[in-house]
Formats: structure tokens, C-alpha cells, sequence
């Protein structure tokens, strides 16, 4: 079965590009905390039956691995989710391929953190990769020109949006290597999630959203369900399937199906495609950060 392992990542990638260029979207009517906490409450609801029996090993769990879980809640689980939510929202505004391009920056950050928070020391060549990739964004969103705050005000919106949510799910891999540390992915990824919904609890009664439940049709929670589904269940687990069994490098290649996923999709569905520079962006964004993701193989294997 091992000779599956990159095809369960790539399954994994094309099932978010479905949620975030087709099933989110659907949802830009309702208030974005609640949307994410009805999210996370439904993935525990699927999670609990699975993974309630495999909790014994929490007790061992020391503050400085709660703590580090909590991170993984807050930035990944809270903030990093409520962004992205908030930046596809602007459906009806901006390419939201784009939006999924600029989380492929996700590697860059995440090792910045790395160095910072875990004391490891990138190779020089990283930070030449890591501006190449920046630029390679700002290609892919903007072209050649400087934005103008009247007429690209939805797509830099959305592009910000974008960029705290792809540093807040970087925040939350660094975190979750110590999460991880004295437990199993799946019971680690189950306690995310409990975290996750009960700091969206206190967001969303702290903002008295409660009251907009009635507001949801039919529809839209058959909408939540999916994506609770698929990314909260089914990606999830062919993800780190995949993830154990492929290295880094392939893993990032794997991955480039969420973008491509999104492209082909907003395409399709809502007939928005890039321009020649735009795709002279993505060639740079793409190059990037797969030489990126070697170089964070290379480093970890000499440490």
C-alpha cells in the first residue's frame, strides 16, 4: 500500500481546493466565527466515537504539551480558519485561486518560526528562495503594478486575509511538532479540535452570534457538513497517511494539487482565469517553495 501514500496526499490536496473554491463560498452570507465553530464542533462530533477510546494517553500529557496544544488551537484552529473563511467570503469579488496560491508561502513562514521558536538554522540559500517566493506572490496577485487602494480594495482585503491565515497554519505547524511530542496524530488532532471549539465557543457567545442560527438554510448546513466531512475527516487522515510514509519533498509536490485543484475549479465554475503574468507568478511562487521544502529536508536530515 505504500505506493498509494502520495496519491492519498494528493486526494487529501484536491479535496481542500473542492472545500475552498466551491463548499466555503457558499457560506459568505453568515458571520465568519460562527461558520468556524459550527465547523470544528461538527469534525469533534465525528471525531469523538473514533478517537474517545484512545484518551487514555492525555494524563501524561505535561502543561508545557498543553500549552504548545492550545497554540496549535489558537493559531491554526481559530485564527488561521477564520481568516482563510473570511478571505474566501470575497467570492463575489476576487479570484479566489489566488487566495489558495498564497498559502503555498506556508513553508517560508513556517520555518522563520522554526528558527526563531525552535532554534533551527535555516541554510543561507533559504532566505534567496524565500524572497524569490514573495515576489513570486506578489506577481501572481498584483502583476507588475502597485495596487491602488480604491479599485484592488477587495483583493487586498482578501490577499491580507490570506497571508494571516497561511502565518497563523505555519504558527500552528511549528507548535504542533511539540504537541506532538509524547502523543499520536490522530488523538493530537482530536484534541485540537476540543480546544478549537470550545475558544470558538467563547468567540462566538462573546460576540452574541448565537442569535443567527436561525439564519442558516437548509443548504448551507448540508454545506458544513461536507466540508466537515472532508477536510475534518476524510483529508485529514489520507493527509498524514500520505505524510508518514512520503518525504517532505514529495509531500510539497503532492500538495501543489490544492492549488491546481483551485484553479481549475474557479475556472469552471465561475469562469475566472489568471492573466500570462499572473502565471509567470505562480511558475515563481511554485519553484519556490519546492526548493524551499528540499532545503527544509536537507537541514533536518543534518541536524
Amino acid at each position: 500500500m505504500k505506493k498509494y501514500a502520495p496519491f492519498s496526499i494528493v486526494l487529501a490536496a484536491a479535496l481542500w481546493g473542492v472545500d475552498g473554491i466551491f463548499l466555503r463560498p457558499q457560506l459568505y452570507t453568515l458571520k465568519v466565527p460562527l461558520v468556524v465553530f459550527l465547523e470544528s464542533s461538527m469534525i469533534l462530533l465525528i471525531l469523538s466515537p473514533v478517537i474517545a477510546k484512545r484518551l487514555r494517553g492525555v494524563k501524561a500529557l505535561k502543561i508545557k504539551d498543553w500549552l504548545a496544544f492550545a497554540g496549535v488551537a489558537f493559531f491554526g484552529g481559530a485564527i488561521g480558519t477564520m481568516a482563510i473563511t473570511k478571505a474566501l467570503f470575497y467570492v463575489n469579488y476576487v479570484n479566489l485561486s489566488i487566495v489558495v496560491l498564497i498559502q503555498k508561502l506556508q513553508p517560508v513562514f513556517a520555518i522563520i518560526l522554526a528558527s526563531l521558536l525552535l532554534k533551527e538554522r535555516p541554510p543561507k540559500i533559504f532566505f534567496v528562495w524565500s524572497v524569490l517566493a514573495i515576489v513570486g506572490a506578489y506577481i501572481m496577485t498584483f502583476g507588475f503594478s502597485i495596487p491602488h487602494l480604491d479599485s484592488d480594495q477587495k483583493l487586498l482585503e482578501a490577499a491580507l486575509f490570506a497571508l494571516i491565515a497561511t502565518f497563523s497554519f505555519a504558527a500552528s505547524t511549528v507548535l504542533g511538532k511539540r504537541a506532538l511530542r509524547n502523543i499520536d496524530f490522530e488523538v493530537g488532532t482530536y484534541l485540537r479540535f476540543v480546544l478549537m471549539s470550545v475558544l470558538m465557543f467563547i468567540i462566538v457567545a462573546s460576540l452574541n452570534e448565537f442569535q443567527y442560527l436561525s439564519q442558516i438554510k437548509k443548504e448551507q448546513w448540508l454545506v458544513l457538513l461536507a466540508i466537515a466531512l472532508m477536510t475534518g475527516g476524510a483529508a485529514s487522515f489520507l493527509y498524514y497517511y500520505g505524510l508518514k510514509i512520503v518525504t517532505a519533498s514529495v509531500s510539497t509536490i503532492c500538495e501543489l494539487a490544492f492549488p491546481l485543484t483551485a484553479i481549475v475549479l474557479e475556472y469552471l465554475l465561475r469562469g475566472h482565469i489568471m492573466s500570462k503574468i499572473q502565471w509567470f507568478g505562480v511558475f515563481i511562487l511554485f519553484f519556490s517553495i519546492i526548493k524551499v521544502s528540499a532545503l527544509r529536508v536537507a537541514s533536518a536530515g543534518s541536524s
